[in-house]
């Protein structure tokens, strides 16, 4: 499996005093489609939509068992959607918040731009460079067969990476080319499209250097 990535220019002719650039850049993961805005936020919007969602969101630490240990969850965690978007993954089961003002209209503006809808979201706060999450998939049965994810970040900038799932499972002989990072700025939206988490792994790893705080809303559709 290679990767082809070019670049290609999508123009959005929906109009929003929040837009800083509506235009999009096209990443192919072999024949799978990334869609990455890198401004469509204004930094200002940026900047206000993070305040207002760090102070407004309950945000919990989890823990997991591995190896016998529990393990706090390297990172703080709000599930929020309608009320039937009960999820599970990694052994943790959560009950959705309701939608907050400021999170309700990020997800309006991305449905606008997008055309797709979404009815849940798990938002993430990377506190420091220590915070992280590992390789994995959003392809939970809950999402159905072949999701399309909508990420928008928010603060500081770090490094998104994904690896394929071939790759994975033969890490000795996989080709650098089955790997790929984008830079995740504040305002920047990244469209996962069908097929991404079948194929691929992402993650975001420890940083080396110290950033500023990061909160990520990965938006998401469970039918009822």
């Amino acid at each position: 499996m290679q990767i082809d990535l070019f670049d290609a220019q999508l123009t959005d002719g929906q109009g929003s005093e929040h837009f800083s650039a509506s235009t999009g850049t096209v990443h192919l993961l072999a024949d799978h489609r990334l869609i990455l805005y890198p401004h469509f936020l204004s930094p200002r919007s940026a900047a206000d939509f993070f305040s207002s969602i760090d102070a407004s969101t309950p945000w919990w630490q989890g823990s997991l068992r591995i190896a016998g240990k529990q393990i706090d969850v390297p990172r703080l965690q709000c599930w929020m959607g309608d009320p039937h978007c009960y999820f599970a993954y990694t052994g943790l089961g959560l009950s959705p918040e309701p939608w907050s003002e400021p999170v309700s209209e990020i997800r309006n503006l991305i449905e606008e731009l997008t055309g797709v809808s979404y009815n849940c979201v798990l938002i993430n706060k990377y506190r420091n460079k220590n915070d992280s999450v590992a390789w994995h998939a959003d392809d939970e049965p809950q999402l159905g067969p072949s999701p399309q994810i909508a990420s928008l970040s928010l603060g500081g900038t770090r490094e998104f990476q994904f690896k394929s799932k071939i790759a994975f499972a033969h890490e000795k002989r996989a080709s650098r080319l089955m790997k790929y990072t984008l830079q995740l700025a504040t305002g920047s939206l990244l469209i996962m499209e069908p097929g991404v988490q079948e194929h691929w792994l992402h993650r975001v790893p420890k940083s080396k250097l110290n950033v500023q705080p990061r909160i990520n809303l990965t938006f998401r559709n469970i039918a009822k």
